[in-house]
């Protein structure tokens, strides 16, 4: 078990997702940054798609009344277990009745703890995550949160010690036209890509709010609703776009100019409110 001291400022427990429902309404939902979940879960020999803790700009405390081997990857943050500095990317033992401290991160905004054995709360259609948007599965985490953590007879052996850190670059999302680019003034792409974007504090789980160059329309108008999938980067009446996330609704009525890349969409997940970003339709060298 794993009792939540502090959760600091919004955190959930995440897998990859509730699959295979949007036909019948429900949000895919699953960690934002994927590829960082992935990542700790192999670190402890779990399934790449069992469950962690998702963490939104650090500051949680976790007790563990069992020890467990856990790893902290994502936005870095400053690490302490048992009162010394633990790293980043790498397997750590916690011992029966240690704490776990977490502080701000200086770059990213999600962290993501994965414990051996995962984290083993009730699924909900086939999926352990929290849904912001829906209200499925766990709810956030809050103090005095006991989270149960599974049975680690079937992991596999712990075989990596370290996971290199990417070096930080800038925020560049590649972003593929339409489907509803039809819907913009001619050139609206190339101004999406022309300059940076300021990131709202509006932003959340569902999507990265965005401020910067208005896009305008060549429609009047709204779409019906139809089916929207993540990366998909909306464009409301303001003209300003919101690129969707892990928590998007199934469906939307406004026109989306792009979707981000499936590669890119870690590096949107880590963007934090006040951070610039870029958009840019060069496919990667």
């Amino acid at each position: 078990m794993i009792e939540v001291l502090a959760p600091g400022p919004y955190a959930t427990v995440q897998d990859l997702g509730r699959r295979g429902y949007a036909h019948l309404g429900v949000p895919g939902s699953g960690a934002a940054d994927a590829g960082s979940l992935r990542l700790a879960n192999r670190l402890v020999g779990n399934p790449e798609e069992a469950a962690g803790i998702e963490l939104t700009y650090g500051g949680a405390r976790l007790v563990f009344r069992s020890g467990a081997w856990v790893a902290v990857t994502g936005a870095p943050c400053p690490l302490t277990s048992r009162g010394a500095a633990s790293g980043m990317r790498v397997p750590f033992w916690v011992p029966a009745g240690g704490e776990v401290r977490f502080g701000a991160p200086p770059r990213g905004l999600r962290t993501y703890l994965a414990v051996r054995g995962g984290i083993a709360v009730e699924p909900v259609l086939g999926s352990r995550s929290t849904d912001s948007l829906s209200g499925l599965g766990p709810e956030p985490l809050r103090a005095g949160t006991v989270l149960p953590v599974g049975a680690v007879g079937a992991a596999e052996p712990i075989s990596v010690d370290l996971a290199p850190a990417r070096s930080p670059g800038p925020a560049v999302l590649r972003v593929l036209p339409g489907p509803r680019d039809d819907w913009f003034a001619p050139g609206a792409l190339a101004d999406l890509c022309a300059r940076p974007y300021e990131v709202s504090q509006d932003s959340n789980r569902v999507g990265v709010r965005l401020r910067g160059r208005e896009l305008a329309r060549a429609r009047e108008g709204e779409l019906p609703s139809e089916g929207m999938v993540t990366g998909a980067v909306q464009v409301p009446p303001s003209g300003q776009p919101i690129v969707f996330l892990a928590d998007h609704p199934p469906t939307g009525g406004y026109p989306v100019i792009g979707v981000v890349a499936t590669a890119d969409l870690s590096i949107a997940a880590q963007l934090c409110p006040g951070d610039e970003v870029r958009f840019t339709t060069r496919p990667a060298r």
